[in-house]
């Protein structure tokens, strides 16, 4: 069986952990081995893995002391190629590499709009940041790029030839979606469809810019009945409780907290929003519209444009403007686009055809897997 490494840090329980979850099973479906390279690999994520997935601890807790458990993996087992997520990864990865002196082809993915991410930081913060991108990122074989933003902006930023990159869209519509959209959620709202349901997704951090959605919901809320339930954990859950009470809008929101399975949510809500400041592909927007849920999103950098096709799969608002969200809202639910209009909208993100694009990228195929490998996750 053709082995591949793939080497990321579950740093947290956000969408890059389960899209590369979802690239190894892609990988495991199509007859490839993989050995799945973790830093704090006690993610919730790691609950199950696939036949031919073979999960390997580092024993670290941060990229940079990675590199050297990854040259010691990489002088012993000698994987065909190596899938690296997040950029600090992707340097350790080319240190290891360096260090093992081993002809193992490197792909990095980057799933972020940095540039955005970076835009309130002092110079010598983002300084810190692009300048071992510009060092370390020639030596990558291939850069993929979650969207044609994150492309463009990594351009910018590393100086990097275009040739050396390329787009291939996340992973995000997968053989159980559909599975487990059909579970059952024990909440009380959901015995009530007389009141629309509104419902978004994500960390609890600034980049999600939940305060917004708050005030626009508080806008919707003026013009009909209305609930909404933002899923995720965070650092601003006090914040936005405040800012609910503050509104008058409490008792019409509800912060579950992390959920294995938002999937069940998406599929019993009538509307999905993104209210980012930033993103790379909003997963839980694409995820949104493969349920068939109508959607808006704010016209953040980048993917949100893409996904909705410049608006015509779902509202685009600007970032931060609470009262062109909520009138979106209003306007989203007065006449939704049919389930099914809005599922074609995403067909270019599968499972098996973002696999198949990062096996060519990784300068495999699906004919060098073993097919006693096979088997759907």
């Amino acid at each position: 069986m053709t082995r591949l490494a793939v080497f990321i840090s579950f740093s947290g329980e956000g969408g890059v952990e389960r899209m590369v979850l979802n690239l190894v099973e892609g990988f495991a479906a199509q007859g490839f081995g993989v050995d799945l390279l973790a830093i704090r690999a006690d993610s919730a994520h790691l609950g199950s893995l696939p036949e031919g997935v073979r999960l390997i601890d580092l024993g670290v807790r941060h990229s940079g002391l990675a590199v050297w458990p990854l040259m010691r993996y990489l002088r012993k087992h000698r994987p065909q190629a190596m899938l690296v997520a997040k950029d600090r990864a992707i340097r350790a990865a080319v240190l290891a590499r360096a260090l093992a002196r081993v002809p193992v082809r490197i792909v990095g993915r980057l799933g972020t709009n940095l540039s955005a991410a970076l835009e309130d930081r002092a110079g010598l913060s983002r300084w810190l940041r692009v300048a071992p991108m510009r060092w370390f990122y020639p030596s990558v074989d291939r850069v993929v790029c979650v969207s044609q933003g994150v492309l463009d902006d990594t351009v910018h930023l590393t100086g990097l030839p275009r040739e050396q990159l390329q787009v291939i869209r996340n992973p995000v519509v997968t053989p159980r979606l559909s599975a487990m959209a059909a579970e059952p959620v024990a909440h009380p709202w959901l015995a009530d469809p007389s009141v629309p349901l509104v419902l978004a997704a994500g960390r609890l951090t600034e980049q999600k810019d939940f305060p917004t959605l708050v005030r626009a919901f508080a806008v919707l809320r003026r013009a009909q009945p209305a609930r909404l339930v933002i899923l995720g954990d965070g650092r601003q859950r006090k914040k936005l409780e405040a800012l609910a009470a503050e509104l008058g809008v409490a008792d019409d929101i509800d912060l579950p907290g992390f959920t294995p399975n938002p999937y069940a949510w998406m599929a019993k809500a009538n509307l999905f929003v993104l209210s980012s400041a930033w993103e790379g592909s909003p997963n839980v927007l694409t995820e949104a519209l493969a349920l068939g849920v109508p959607s808006v999103a704010t016209d953040c950098p980048s993917g949100p444009r893409e996904v909705l096709a410049a608006g015509r799969f779902g509202a685009l608002v600007p970032v931060g403007d609470a009262a062109g969200l909520g009138q979106a809202m209003i306007d989203t639910l007065a006449a939704p686009l049919p389930a099914e209009v809005l599922k074609s909208a995403v067909a270019e993100y599968s499972r098996e055809a973002s696999a198949s694009a990062y096996l060519a990228a990784l300068g495999l195929n699906a004919e060098a897997g073993d097919n006693s490998g096979r088997g759907e996750t």
